[in-house]
């Protein structure tokens, strides 16, 4: 079976937000740190893995990842701190 995840990153500051869909976090966490495959990311340096979710379903992660896209930020950070309380960048 095959996961996919939703996950979010952010810059040091933690004032921007990206949210994206993969089925291998540690390979577009790396991506992402190299400043590969996204210019939002790139422009905005968001090289921090601060959540993410894991799902056996692709189906369910893309809606999620829609879903939480449309969130207001104070709801987005309200979903972070709910794991990762003082939004510390996660390792692999």
């Amino acid at each position: 079976m095959k996961l996919s995840y939703i996950y979010i990153m952010t810059n040091r500051y933690r004032t921007t937000f990206y949210i994206g869909v993969t089925s291998d976090l540690n390979k577009r966490v790396v991506e992402h740190q190299n400043g590969i495959g996204s210019e939002f990311t790139k422009k905005y340096n968001l090289k921090d893995l601060i959540y993410f979710e894991e799902f056996s379903d692709i189906n369910q992660a893309i809606a999620r990842e829609k879903l939480i896209k449309n969130w207001k930020k104070d709801w987005k950070l309200n979903l972070i701190r709910d794991k990762n309380s003082n939004l510390e960048t996660l390792i692999l």
